[in-house]
């Protein structure tokens, strides 16, 4: 994507079309997360402005719908939203900032897939994943895809994993670095087709897809539509499947590759959280604003860009997405013997 790829990884629960996304889940409980009942402590909320932390880097997705979050917060709740990046350690920086912040809905929190990664990643954590902040929204979701440089012979998902099946021939594939949604996506596909692949770790998009086009690397999957589209209208670079379960709006003649691979799934998303003992009663009005501004068509057209689709679910739902997908990663990263770089 034209976003810079987050560290995460990435996914559970089916990837459908927002309202659907984790309606399976909805009795998640949330008492974890510390939520309370009385509505008295969001009177006169907010009272000074409110911060957005986002824990990687300028210019990615997750910092760039956080931006439009923020400035459209700014106009609804009439204090000044401000956006805060502290990147590092695979998100967890940032978040051990908003875990330890007052309660008060103040400061929150934008993460992506890694949120649910770390805990498999890191033996000591300095927060709880689940106990130390209150979900309020799971925010967007953008499947993954597979994609070949052209004159790879391979023109299908199948003929992909014969072909890395074949010991004479050689596959490698790239990744933002481990743990990271590409990383973990092709380590499931590997653990699902029984594939001969290679990771090669790299900096960032740019530089993996600059490793795809000379042929450094014969595969990537990828987390954003918009950085290859120009490439498959050039020719240059073949999309062989997403990784959601159904087609994707952007690529809508590229299958799903649990077509081929019954099962497989791998989505990233972005989602809002507040620190645990944030009160329901701000807890709802953030939901309330939030979702407002991802139902909006100015959010939806940024989100296209991105071959993403808004969510808006509910505290509980997304609070389902982030158990389940702890779940899920754990799997794949003790399995593939994944470690921290």
């Amino acid at each position: 994507m034209v976003r810079l790829p987050y560290r995460m990884a990435a996914a559970s629960t089916r990837f459908v079309l927002a309202g659907a996304l984790g309606a399976g889940l909805a009795t998640a409980d949330t008492s974890a997360a510390g939520e309370t009942t009385s509505t008295s402590p969001g009177q006169g909320y907010p009272s000074r402005p409110i911060r957005i932390v986002i824990p990687s880097g300028a210019g990615g997705i997750t910092d760039i719908l956080g931006r439009v979050i923020a400035q459209k917060l700014t106009d609804s709740l009439g204090q000044q939203v401000v956006i805060d990046n502290r990147p590092g350690a695979s998100g967890i920086v940032g978040s051990q900032i908003v875990s330890k912040a007052a309660p008060d809905g103040h400061t929150l929190l934008m993460v992506f897939p890694s949120h649910a990664v770390n805990p498999s990643l890191y033996a000591n954590m300095p927060y709880d994943t689940v106990k130390a902040f209150a979900p309020v929204t799971l925010v967007s979701a953008v499947s993954t895809v597979l994609v070949v440089p052209v004159d790879l012979p391979a023109r299908s998902v199948q003929e992909l994993v014969a072909l890395a099946k074949d010991r004479s021939f050689k596959i490698n594939y790239g990744s933002v670095g481990r743990g990271s949604l590409g990383h973990l996506a092709s380590e499931l596909l590997r653990s699902m087709t029984g594939m001969n692949i290679t990771h090669v770790s790299y900096k960032g998009s740019p530089q993996i897809m600059t490793a795809l086009l000379s042929g450094e690397i014969q595969m990537y999957l990828i987390a954003s539509a918009g950085t290859v589209m120009p490439h498959l209208k050039a020719g240059r670079l073949r999309a062989l499947g997403v990784s959601a379960t159904k087609r994707i709006p952007s690529l809508p003649d590229v299958a799903p590759i649990a077509e081929t691979v019954p099962g497989y799934e791998a989505r990233g998303w972005n989602g809002i959280l507040a620190p645990a003992g944030t009160p329901r009663a701000i807890i709802d009005r953030l939901h309330k604003e939030i979702v407002l501004v991802v139902q909006s068509p100015e959010f939806s057209k940024q989100l296209a860009i991105e071959g993403a689709i808004p969510i808006g679910n509910s505290p509980a739902e997304f609070a389902g997405v982030i158990k389940a997908d702890i779940e899920k990663w754990a799997k794949v990263v003790k399995e593939a013997g994944i470690r921290p770089e």
